[in-house]
């Protein structure tokens, strides 16, 4: 593979919005034709991998995405994250039964972990003597959290750019404590990076209309109703498309939102932090 490749999605405006909201949206979403480049092209054309080719990223790949990662916005200049990159086999496989067998965690060329990271403000604070009393404060867990996550989509757009598929790994929330992580540093999820496998079921899965989550001068939940019953259909589709178990959106929602046991240990997350040294006020 070419690491000097720029991927861009072959496919119409018209094309890409229909695979984003479903084969009909609704008459009050995005206009076909409104604004279009290569970047949003892009964007549209997202969808979580969880089948890689063996094949090695190019040289310099994870440099450059950790470039891009860098030149996300972040709070004050902050940059109160962190990034671990993990090759070793067996680290990869106690990795993946970590996150309930995920393979494609041992199968990905590139796997990331991305730190909300405290640890270095308070070794600055040791070392300049200076006590950071913004520190333990949720406001500054919550931007670490944050940086973190913009940092990882710059990574993720790049990656796509560059023709390379990605999928987020939130079940490293499962037992954070791991990769020798000083205290005041916490795994917010990892990343699998890698070219997509051909064979594998990566379709661009539809998202809510956007009357759902685009509202107008006031919060609005009125189209709610309407919309969530033409987005479960679209789902159920999809579904069927992908021999994927559960069929609509709402389904889907109760099985993550309603038993505590769906939280795969992260309803403990508070104990877990207080472990990895957070003193959350």
């Amino acid at each position: 593979m070419d690491s000097l490749t720029t991927h861009t999605p072959d496919i119409s405006r018209a094309e890409a919005l229909r695979r984003r909201y479903g084969a009909a949206p609704p008459a009050d979403g995005p206009p076909s034709n409104g604004p279009w480049n290569k970047t949003i092209a892009s964007l549209l054309d997202h969808r979580s991998v969880r089948g890689f080719l063996p094949d090695a990223v190019p040289a310099g790949t994870l440099e450059t995405l950790i470039a891009a990662a860098q030149s996300a916005a972040t709070s004050s200049n902050m940059q109160l994250w962190s990034a671990i990159t993990v090759d070793d086999p067996a680290t990869r496989r106690e990795l993946a039964t970590l996150a309930g067998n995920q393979k494609h965690i041992e199968q990905c060329p590139l796997y990331l972990c991305w730190i909300a990271d405290l640890s270095r403000n308070e070794r600055m604070s040791h070392a300049e003597q200076v006590d950071f009393e913004a520190l333990p404060w949720l406001e500054t867990f919550m931007v670490a959290c944050i940086d973190a996550a913009l940092a990882a989509q710059n990574a993720v757009v790049a990656a796509n750019s560059l023709g390379l598929r990605t999928v987020y790994i939130g079940a490293m929330r499962n037992d954070p404590a791991l990769l020798g992580l000083p205290p005041k540093s916490f795994v917010v999820f990892g990343l699998c990076v890698g070219y997509a496998d051909p064979a594998a079921k990566n379709e661009v899965k539809p998202r809510l209309p956007q009357s759902t989550v685009l509202h107008r001068e006031r919060y609005d939940a009125t189209p709610e109703a309407r919309d969530r019953a033409a987005y479960d259909a679209e789902l159920e589709k999809f579904s069927a498309r992908n021999e994927m178990a559960a069929t609509t959106w709402t389904r889907r929602m109760f099985n993550r939102m309603g038993p505590i046991a769906s939280m795969n240990g992260r309803e403990r997350l508070r104990a877990t932090l207080a472990r990895l040294g957070f003193e959350i006020r």
